[in-house]
């Protein structure tokens, strides 16, 4: 392809990618939004599994550990593609002819079941069929100061999302819910309430960095799945931080090559508790609280932001 055709592709990629629309208050990227209807009318089956999170609050490792329970611990089944191709991410679309183009919603249809699909919608917008069919349903939550700083730093290294400027710029945007996928707070708080109706798993990245094989066995049992002592052993290994870095089917490097550059940030980061304390101010940490204990008094939610 010559040279100035591809520089035309990637500055179509940006500006297709930076702007988002909002729908039912929601913040969504522009091709997601343009796609909506294809998204809301999308067919569940019984037999899938969702896995649903705020973006960074632990998915990719969530993602991980489900497929590895899944292929029995079988690594080399677990590097059969990327975690995006394994598991589709429902909504995310990004239109051909762009050199990182990619349609969820085709990826799931096409799959053959049973199917693991990835989203970060807010509960309110899942598409009715996931309901109707009683699908399982894995959730992960992680606390707003750790999930606000992986974000911020999501940004800057992904050119597909608006640029995130300033930390007090980018801290200010979230907590007003101005980000891509809406308020953390409707989000982590809107799931907390519906798992009481419906068959999900509720989970918190705090514990899963705590006692990741407590964790994992509760995966398991709500997965339906048996697995051995040195099966469970190979997956607390293989799905920890330090081995998922390394593995270019989970951290993205072999992906979105021009969209994503992780000599700004790593998409795999640090995967800490407790990073927020690196990036708050003192004063940002004292608005960040006040702000929050507003919009977390009406829920019985409590998070760590420290192990």
């Amino acid at each position: 392809m010559a040279l100035d055709k591809m520089e035309k592709l990637h500055l179509e990629d940006k500006m297709i990618q930076t702007e988002l629309c909002e729908l039912e208050g929601i913040p969504l990227t522009k091709p997601i939004y343009s796609i909506w209807d294809q998204v809301w009318n999308f067919k569940a089956r019984p037999d899938d599994l969702l896995i649903a999170t705020y973006a960074k609050a632990g998915t990719t490792w969530t993602q991980e550990i489900v497929d590895m329970i899944q292929q029995n611990g079988d690594i080399e089944k677990c590097r059969r593609a990327s975690t995006y191709r394994r598991h589709p991410f429902l909504e995310w679309y990004m239109p051909e002819p762009s050199p990182n183009g990619y349609s969820g919603l085709e990826l799931a249809e096409a799959m053959p079941s049973p199917r693991t699909i990835k989203t970060h919608l807010p509960v309110q917008m899942v598409p009715p069929s996931f309901w109707e069919q009683n699908c399982k349903i894995i959730y992960v939550a992680r606390n707003a100061k750790d999930n606000l700083v992986s974000y911020y730093h999501f940004h800057r290294m992904n050119k597909a999302l608006p640029d995130p400027g300033t930390m007090e710029e980018f801290m200010e945007k979230f907590m007003a819910g101005k980000v891509l996928w809406g308020s953390w707070y409707d989000h982590v708080k809107g799931w907390w309430k519906a798992k009481d109706k419906h068959r999900i798993l509720y989970l918190f990245y705090e514990d899963m960095k705590e006692n990741p094989e407590r964790q994992i066995q509760k995966i398991m049992k709500f997965m339906e799945k048996d697995l051995e002592q040195e099966v469970l052993n190979k997956i607390i290994h293989n799905t920890s931080f330090e081995i998922m870095k390394e593995n270019p089917m989970a951290n993205y490097t072999k992906d979105f090559v021009g969209l994503m550059d992780h000599s700004v940030s790593p998409f795999m980061r640090k995967g800490v508790v407790g990073d927020w304390k690196n990036y708050f101010t003192v004063a940002q940490n004292k608005k960040f609280d006040e702000d929050y204990n507003k919009k977390m008094a009406d829920t019985s939610l409590v998070f760590r932001v420290e192990l």
